[in-house]
């Protein structure tokens, strides 16, 4: 068995619940691309595919994780996988209700229809689950999860059906043909595509007439945005926004986020649209 996951904690909470019952034994493995933002046409195509990596290596750069491109290699991850399925293993997609997950498991089973029969999804789509606290909770991300009720959750793997191997990869196809820069999850499995500038809102709101570091800044937008994107991404917003004169920085970006300062641009009344 091969277990798939999109983000990286998930790796270990999947992990704490694999070591609870032997059932669920088999490698993790992960998606680490973000495909809900950015280009997408062509992607599966050397061309899409080095635009995508041009436009991550503008976006990694200042940040803290700018070795990551290079270690990044979800083609070479969807081909092992293709190795292990046909070595007789099976598939199971584990994807939780963000746009994130649903993104990646679009890219990823549009490339498995000769697999049909072999490839399980449990998506987590607006299931309640009991936190450590004992309340109900319904998580937006895997790694929110209690390693024990992962025993629970594992009832819910189902062989993914011939009807979605066609349906799914065409709406992925469509997603890839409109190219917007962000994509959100409506409901279920459907995703719409939203301009760039999508979270420029959340932006602004988060910060002040007065200079706040930049780390700062990414705490507060953390922990107020209802549908959150990668700190990577809202950074090179950021970024664009002093580029607009929308916002004022400070600091040395070359010496990393630490020691960059961010305000409002001074006597200019920045509109927040609704």
């Amino acid at each position: 068995m091969i277990h798939v996951v999109f983000q990286e904690a998930d790796i270990k909470v999947l992990g704490k619940a694999i070591e609870m019952d032997e059932s669920l034994a088999g490698e993790i493995m992960i998606i680490r691309d973000d495909f809900a933002v950015g280009p997408i046409t062509n992607i599966y195509e050397t061309e899409g595919y080095q635009s995508r990596r041009d436009w991550w290596k503008e976006l990694l750069e200042f940040s803290p994780y700018t070795g990551s491109l290079d270690i990044v290699d979800d083609k070479l991850a969807a081909h092992q996988i293709k190795e292990k399925l046909d070595a007789g293993e099976a598939l199971w997609i584990w994807m939780a209700q963000n746009q994130h997950d649903v993104c990646g498991y679009y890219w990823l089973m549009s490339q498995l229809k000769d697999y049909q029969g072999k490839v399980y999804v449990l998506y987590l789509n607006n299931l309640p689950f009991i936190n450590d606290k004992g309340g109900i909770f319904y998580p937006a991300a895997l790694h929110e999860i209690q390693p024990k009720e992962f025993l629970k959750a594992k009832k819910l793997a189902r062989l993914i059906t011939l009807s979605e191997f066609e349906i799914d990869p065409d709406e992925w196809k469509r997603l890839c043909n409109d190219n917007a820069m962000v994509r959100l999850l409506e409901g279920g499995k459907k995703i719409i595509g939203k301009d760039i500038s999508h979270y420029d809102n959340d932006i602004l709101s988060a910060i002040t007439n007065e200079p706040q570091k930049l780390t700062r800044i990414l705490n507060t937008l953390f922990s107020k945005m209802k549908v959150k994107t990668g700190d990577v991404f809202l950074v090179w917003r950021i970024r664009k926004l002093v580029e607009e004169e929308k916002l004022e920085c400070t600091g040395d970006w070359n010496k990393g986020w630490k020691e960059v300062e961010v305000k409002k641009k001074a006597a200019v009344d920045v509109a927040i649209s609704e």
